[in-house]
Order: structure tokens, then sequence, then C-alpha cells
């Protein structure tokens, strides 16, 4: 606080104070790790109903957006997102005249027009995909791939 009332301060303080920050918030904190601690430690019964539906819920994604036109989703062994790749949709043209050009693109057209939000692949070096989480009940992810489904197959009719 003293730094941002006060303007920058000195250097050799304000190095300091840069050097405190650093090793107090970018790192697990003291508490997440007595808590992963914990819950390693602890009950683990739950695991294999857990695990059966977050199986359930990959496979469900996978599935319906491996049969969305210009789509091609692999399956990941241990993840709750899957990258699913777009690239076959790059240079369609919207409904509304625009032209699909990057991931990017693409995950902004699910959200506006379809109100899918999605993350473009290319925030994780994966340019040409997008990733889409399924940490969320079956009903949502399923509507989720209607609507995604519903927008590819709008892309595909503008370029066929």
């Amino acid at each position: 606080g003293w730094r941002v009332g006060y303007g920058a301060g000195p250097a050799e303080l304000v190095k300091a104070m840069a050097a405190i920050q650093g090793q107090t918030s970018s790192h697990t904190t003291s508490i997440s790790q007595y808590a992963a601690l914990e819950a390693l430690r602890g009950d683990q019964s739950y695991l294999p109903d857990f695990v059966r539906t977050f199986e359930a819920r990959r496979d469900l994604i996978c599935d319906r957006l491996s049969r969305a036109p210009g789509l091609a989703c692999g399956i990941p062994d241990g993840a709750f997102y899957v990258f699913v790749s777009c690239r076959d949709l790059l240079g369609a043209e919207t409904p509304d005249g625009r032209t699909i050009q990057s991931d990017a693109d693409f995950a902004l057209y699910l959200l506006e027009q379809f109100g899918v939000a999605v993350v473009p692949g290319s925030s994780f070096m994966a340019e040409g995909y997008v990733r889409l989480s399924f940490a969320e009940s079956t009903e949502v992810l399923k509507r989720a791939c209607d609507r995604i489904q519903a927008a590819c197959a709008a892309l595909v009719r503008e370029i066929a």
C-alpha cells in the first residue's frame, strides 16, 4: 500500500518489496498445501464414482463434438477438459457474414451467437483448437453440445 499510495519509493525498498511479494503470492500457499495433504490422507472411497462420472462426461463431450461438422475431438486421459480441433472451420463464414479466421474467432462466434463459452487453444499454444471443460452437469454439457453442433452446421451451410 505504501508504494502504491506514495509513489515508486526508494529503489532498494522497491526491489525488496518486489522480492517479498514474488515469494508470497506466486506459489501454492501453506494453507493450500495442508488442505491438499489432508485430502490425500483422507477418505478416498468417493473416487471411483467421481472418476466414472467424469469419464461419462468426457465421453459424452468427445462423442457429441466429434459428430459436429468440422470438429475433431481426441479423448484426454486425465483432465477435466478437452481440446477440440476447429481447423476445418477456419475460413468459413458465419450466418452474419463474418469469416472465422482463427480459434479465437470461432470461440467468439460460439459465445456471441450461441451462448457457449470456450477458450481459444491459442491461449495454450494450440492454435486451431478450442478448450472445453466438462466439469459441469451432464444436462448443461448436452445443451452446450447441441449449441456447438448447431453453430458448426450453420458455418458448414455457409461454406458448402
